[in-house]
């Protein structure tokens, strides 16, 4: 049986919109299958290797061939792809930062992407090897951007949608707190969110 794994990528600890909603996505999956281990990864609190060529090149070395520097570089990239592999179901917390990820949310998608490990080239196309987990997305934002017109300038979860599939994550659900700095949503906007959950 799989676990629970909840990515945590705000930057504001106890006043983050997306890590309260991220909890409470967690409590509730947690209710139900109470059996679960809940496993978290505050990207936020690490220092990564950001993408550079040496660690490009240890992504394209196989295996056998890697020299202990090398496997040093991947230590990181070697433990979050074996926390995703681990676990059927991925609470990502996702604050809306200028319209996108927050940086260390990218670098976390940067080292769980990788040629033989998590996605294959067969056949002409890719093929992602993480199949049959489900992914709920906890997006936070000031703005409104599940619809109307700033819809167009989330970039966040359209990206994390098409690379979780890229891996072969399709089964995904969202959940927003948004409209928490606006005039008119923001006193409404944190129980609005968190209600939202209670169907899970």
């Amino acid at each position: 049986m799989g676990n629970i794994l909840h990515i945590i990528s705000s930057a504001r600890g106890d006043a983050s919109n997306s890590i309260l909603l991220g909890n409470r996505i967690v409590e509730r999956l947690h209710q139900r299958y109470p059996d679960k281990e809940v496993v978290v990864n505050n990207v936020a609190g690490q220092s990564w290797q950001w993408l550079h060529r040496e660690l490009v090149d240890a992504y394209r070395t196989p295996s056998a061939a890697l020299t202990s520097e090398q496997q040093a570089l991947l230590e990181a990239s070697d433990t979050t792809i074996a926390q995703m592999q681990e676990a059927d179901i991925i609470v990502i917390g996702v604050p809306l930062y200028n319209f996108n990820l927050p940086a260390p949310l990218k670098a976390w998608v940067d080292h769980i992407v990788r040629p033989g490990k998590t996605v294959n080239y067969q056949d002409g196309g890719f093929v992602g090897q993480l199949t049959g987990k489900k992914v709920y997305l906890a997006i936070a934002s000031n703005g409104i951007y599940s619809e109307g017109p700033m819809r167009p300038y989330d970039f966040a979860e359209p990206y994390l949608r098409y690379v979780l599939g890229f891996v072969g994550i399709t089964d995904i659900t969202t959940y927003r707190i948004e409209g928490a700095g606006l005039s008119a949503t923001k006193e409404t906007a944190v129980e609005k969110g968190l209600t939202s959950v209670e169907a899970i």
